[in-house]
């Protein structure tokens, strides 16, 4: 055997093996390729064969999945990449310290956790501030975490109800006459929030509260002139707001309240001379107390791999066609 390859081995019980090695292998395959080492399963044990940092960086990643797979997880593509992401920087462990903050159980019993240090820093932001922003990719779990957030809060009678709001308008399309009264009208504007609020409460539990006032779901513009107490409030889609309505929506909130606005800029579907509500708050909140501002990135996508690389394509797209543009400007 060559000098500079080495030959490690990890112990995998037989009960953790499917888990960890994914379907026909995948994720033995993706950490094969990340660390350009062999991977050989033989009796219960993974033999690694490659460069000494490339071997340890595998043992390592391996002994964190163990880790999430003897805590109970299903270990996904996700868990994987982000193992090895983390390994890159030498935090591999962090995986497992991340996974250990359970928020909530969704109504079949599935936890909901946060799945990256973004994510994780999010979460406990919300919970030390009476104001924070999330903002972000799609798939970066903001507006679910944030559901998972309030639905914790209002079960532990911190806060007496739940307000979720986003404003009402078109995803770059037009959608013409909807036919209904005023709510069809509005629902379909607010499908993503109902979705979530039924994965976690269950749609018994969440027609209930409903109908005694306790969650409230509604276009930005119903929150005008209110005073919100006692309350949850989270403002979805916050990109799609203007300045004068964000500032209005800011200026609702009451005593015992907490607040999560999540939004991502790069999603506009505003007029292109109208700026976003936003843009001006995350300009002119910077430096209040009591509010912060967590921006998630394409690393704290938690959705198909392959939504993370769209993501990753776009941003270097987006930042090319700007590198153009300032150019152009400076001739």
């Amino acid at each position: 055997m060559s000098n500079n390859i080495m030959e490690v081995l990890v112990n995998i019980p037989a009960e953790h093996e499917r888990n960890i090695y994914g379907q026909f292998d995948e994720h033995v395959k993706l950490i094969e390729r990340a660390y350009n080492v062999t991977i050989i399963s033989r009796d219960g044990s993974l033999k690694i064969l490659g460069t000494p940092n490339g071997t340890r960086k595998a043992k390592r990643t391996f002994e964190q999945l163990l880790a999430l797979s003897k805590r109970g997880n299903i270990i996904t593509t996700q868990n994987v990449t982000y193992t090895i992401s983390l390994s890159m920087e030498e935090n591999e462990e962090a995986v497992v310290e991340i996974d250990k903050d359970c928020i909530c159980h969704t109504i079949n019993g599935k936890p909901i956790k946060p799945k990256t240090l973004g994510q994780k820093q999010y979460v406990d932001q919300i919970r030390d501030k009476m104001i924070t922003f999330g903002i972000g990719p799609a798939g970066t779990g903001k507006t679910y975490l944030a559901m998972a957030m309030a639905i914790t809060a209002f079960r532990n009678d911190e806060v007496g109800r739940i307000i979720l709001t986003r404003p009402a308008i078109e995803a770059g399309e037009k959608l013409g006459f909807l036919p209904g009264d005023l709510q069809s009208k509005v629902d379909p504007y607010l499908r993503p929030l109902y979705d979530a609020l039924y994965q976690i409460m269950g749609s018994d539990s969440f027609v209930k509260n409903m109908e005694k006032g306790l969650i409230e779901v509604a276009p930005l513009a119903y929150m005008r002139g209110r005073t919100l107490d006692n309350a949850f409030i989270i403002l979805d889609e916050a990109q799609n707001t203007t300045p004068a309505q964000m500032k209005m929506f800011l200026t609702r909130i009451g005593f015992g309240s907490k607040v999560i606005v999540t939004g991502d800029s790069t999603q506009k579907d505003l007029p292109i001379s109208t700026k976003s509500g936003l843009e001006v708050a995350m300009q002119v909140l910077r430096k209040v107390d009591d509010i912060a501002f967590c921006q998630l990135t394409s690393k704290d996508v938690v959705r198909h791999p392959l939504v993370q690389q769209i993501v990753q394509a776009y941003e270097q797209y987006e930042k090319r066609v700007t590198n153009k543009n300032l150019k152009r400007e400076r001739r």
